[in-house]
């Protein structure tokens, strides 16, 4: 695709005259391609990416006031220690509990009550902080900060339009199932194969990124050293 130019010409010496050419409209952005793995070239994720790393920047600096573990030092509660069973049974029992509420199972009314409200918002006020207590790995801790913002949005909002119990918790679920996807949480964790495709393309840019920084802290490492 030709696009058109406007030349001028440089004032130069006589022995060589130059073009000075610019563009009469700003070039569209190149779209780069990437090889997959049966060889055929697809459209590259990195704006993907980009959106991702943003919206996981955004949830950290928004949710300075989301729970996290009580004690200044290294969380007891690790991968493999009782405490850290605890917090685990404690969340996925809490999310049941919200869901009978909810759903008018235990302690059943023809009418909105406590119960059910509480059974509503459980997934806010127990799941998330307890899961959040233990001891998170990066990509967990990013979720439940995203989880902790967009619950309190998603069930102010909800009864606006709908004014179900049971249709709010299920909105609760399904965000929480959606983000842990998103993030890769359920692989990275639990060990279930149930993650973003994007997920992949994040840990490649961050390991290159990684690798790119590595060459350049051991090069300058000597050279600090001889002055």
């Amino acid at each position: 695709m030709q696009v058109a130019q406007r030349c001028t010409s440089a004032r130069l010496p006589a022995a060589s005259r130059s073009l000075v050419c610019q563009p009469s409209r700003p070039l569209a952005r190149p779209v780069v391609l990437v090889k997959s793995g049966d060889g055929a070239q697809q459209p590259s994720t990195s704006g993907t990416v980009d959106l991702e790393k943003d919206v996981t920047k955004l949830a950290r600096q928004v949710a300075t006031f989301a729970p996290r573990s009580s004690t200044a030092k290294k969380n007891p509660a690790v991968k493999g220690s009782l405490l850290y069973d605890i917090f685990e049974w404690q969340a996925w029992l809490c999310m049941a509990a919200g869901g009978l509420l909810s759903f008018n199972l235990i302690w059943p009314t023809d009418e909105p009550s406590i119960p059910r409200l509480l059974g509503m918002w459980m997934i806010w006020m127990l799941t998330v902080p307890s899961l959040r207590a233990k001891d998170c790995t990066a990509k967990e801790k990013d979720a439940l900060n995203i989880l902790f913002l967009i619950i309190p949005l998603v069930n102010i909002t909800l009864p606006f339009f709908w004014k179900s119990f049971p249709f709010i918790y299920s909105t609760n679920v399904i965000a929480l199932v959606g983000v842990y996807w998103w993030k890769g949480v359920w692989k990275d964790v639990y060990g279930l194969p149930f993650e973003w495709s994007g997920v992949a393309a994040a840990d490649a840019v961050a390991a290159a990124a990684a690798s790119a920084a590595a060459p350049e802290s051991s090069g300058e490492g000597p050279s600090s050293g001889s002055a």
